[in-house]
């Protein structure tokens, strides 16, 4: 008797083993988490996490137009680093090219480049946008290394004296190439987004698991009502989180701030009104915190990290994810941000960023708007 409890004890404890594998793979949520998340951060990690920067757009200011830099200009396209977007006809088409952040770098050709390359004075300028520090250096560094090929390929195709070609280069709106231009702005995107998203998911998620929801919706208030009363707190501490990230960046790192002050602030309401319609839109679909917690750090902080260019140059990214990259509200903030302090450009040059991103709160806050209603027949 004793002999047969004793036998069936491992019996019954791989029954138990059973009944949770069982468990566990009748639950889709807990299989996206155990193997969905792995190998979406592996693969977004494997294609995101690179030094290498391809298709560049850069301008080139031909005044030259002679064999050696049209072959120059050739050999820097068809290295694949680069992307010819326009050929500028004077210097002063310069600033609006990179105050609309159409272009990454410039390169600029003197008159007469080719005999002066053959008498040994080959000069030649390179200008690049350090609004984003890191690659702003990749590309000039990418550039060096090109010219410097195409010298010595000249060199081994004659006998004289070696060509020299002098490479003056410029850094614009960020000349001592601080990392903190690139970083304050970027970190105001991420706080913006994760703690107006979040903290309204969740929020609005935790009156629905207490059952207090119910007990607001038989209130006189109105469910749009409810809905902004529950996030207009949000709103103005989140604006007050902007001012301060703003404040360090000026006083502390000597961010600057060549825009307009109101503009910014139009920008940022605007931005946590995206963050905030996202935020309900996600409490619409979880059941309880826990739920909403994990949609808004999977589905807004990755995406807003790795794909927005915060941290990684969209440039370098192959094209379906630079096509997610579009579809966050992030990618368009942190150009906003980083043309407002550093560029000092208006509306006139963001408009289209400004204008994406009401499109995008007003495309929420309508879908939000709808599960809530269905939620409550």
């Amino acid at each position: 008797m004793l002999f047969s409890n004793t036998s069936s004890r491992p019996n019954r404890f791989l029954a138990f083993v059973a009944k949770e594998f069982r468990h566990i793979l009748r639950d889709r949520r807990t299989l996206l988490i155990l193997f969905g998340m792995p190998v979406a951060q592996v693969l977004l990690f494997g294609f995101v996490l690179t030094n290498e920067i391809k298709n560049a757009s850069i301008a080139v200011f031909d005044q030259s137009k002679d064999a050696s830099s049209v072959g120059l200009t050739n050999k820097l396209t068809s290295s694949g680093y680069f992307r010819l977007d326009r050929n500028l006809s004077s210097t002063e088409e310069l600033e609006p090219a990179f105050r609309s952040g159409k272009i990454k770098l410039a390169v600029i050709f003197p008159p007469d480049f080719a005999q002066k390359l053959q008498t040994g004075d080959g000069q030649l300028q390179i200008i690049g946008d350090a609004s984003d520090p890191n690659t702003a250096t990749t590309l000039i560094n990418y550039a060096n290394a090109i010219i410097l090929d195409y010298r010595q390929q000249l060199l081994a195709g004659q006998s004289g004296d070696a060509p020299v070609i002098r490479i003056e280069t410029r850094m614009r709106y960020n000349p001592e190439q601080k990392a903190v231009f690139n970083f304050v702005p970027g970190v105001m995107t991420l706080i913006l987004m994760l703690v107006s998203a979040m903290m309204t998911s969740i929020t609005i998620a935790r009156e629905k698991e207490l059952g207090t929801m119910e007990v607001l919706l038989v209130s006189p208030l109105k469910p749009i009502q409810i809905i902004l009363g529950k996030t207009a707190p949000y709103l103005v501490l989140t604006m007050i989180n902007a001012a301060l990230v703003v404040v360090l960046g000026l006083t502390v790192f000597g961010m600057p701030l060549r825009g307009s002050i109101l503009l910014l602030t139009f920008e940022c309401v605007l931005y946590m009104f995206v963050a905030l319609s996202l935020g309900i839109f996600i409490s619409t679909r979880s059941a309880n915190q826990q739920q909403a917690m994990f949609m808004s750090a999977l589905g807004l902080m990755m995406p807003t990290m790795l794909l927005s260019g915060f941290i990684f140059p969209r440039e370098s990214m192959p094209q379906i994810l630079q096509a997610i990259g579009t579809a966050i509200p992030a990618t368009w903030f942190n150009t906003i941000v980083k043309g407002i302090m550093i560029k000092g450009v208006g509306l006139d040059v963001l408009w289209k960023e400004s204008l994406i991103m009401v499109g995008m709160a007003l495309f929420f806050l309508a879908i939000s708007m709808r599960n809530f209603k269905d939620r409550l027949e």
